[in-house]
């Protein structure tokens, strides 16, 4: 075998790996390392305090209802909460309605959006929306070119579904690698509203 064909062959595996990772969490939790600034409590919550978070990514693209393109930077001076999610996940669609719940709730101070990753077809993402009543807007981001923009020691998402709350200032304040319920929703999104009062 060449040396070309052998770093090829790693190349191949490497890239498998990211992307074995990036869809374990269909049933997956993770956790934080110190090193990187934050720490995970109870529950799986990564939290960062206020000083030491790291700016959002300049996540942007097409609506799954075709329509205009969606910026996150869009909702700077707002809390917003970033799911990522897929029609094809187990998880996903057991939190739907508690998401959902959850946006209506804080409708008046926190922006929700959603990124659809590895749904080939975004009809399947579209169905997802209408059949669970999903009413925040969601990117479509099916090759998950999005997900990768998180720079790498901050929060990002590793795994399907996961969910991250982003703070006014646009800077990445908490993030869970599993499916939330409306209760851990609160406890990611609290603390972050009461900085801003």
């Amino acid at each position: 075998m060449s040396w070309t064909r052998s770093r090829r062959t790693r190349l191949t595996a490497a890239l498998g790996a990211a992307t074995a990772l990036a869809l374990a969490g269909c049933g997956s939790s993770g956790s934080g390392g110190g090193s990187a600034g934050f720490i995970t409590g109870k529950g799986g919550i990564a939290t960062v305090p206020a000083g030491h978070r790291v700016d959002a990514p300049d996540i942007s693209g097409t609506g799954l209802d075709g329509t205009g393109t969606l910026k996150l930077s869009d909702y700077r001076g707002k809390v917003v909460v970033l799911n990522v999610w897929g029609s094809w996940c187990s998880p996903c669609r057991a939190e739907a309605k508690g998401l959902q719940a959850s946006a209506e709730k804080y409708a008046d101070q926190v922006q929700f959006l959603g990124i659809n990753t590895r749904d080939t077809d975004p009809a399947n993402a579209v169905a997802f929306e209408k059949n669970f009543g999903v009413t925040y807007p969601s990117i479509y981001d099916p090759d998950g070119t999005q997900i990768l923009k998180f720079p790498k020691g901050s929060l990002p998402p590793q795994s399907i579904p996961t969910t991250i709350v982003i703070d006014k200032d646009g800077k990445l304040a908490a993030r869970a690698m599993r499916a939330m319920s409306t209760e851990d929703l609160d406890k990611m999104i609290e603390p972050v509203l009461a900085e801003s009062k």
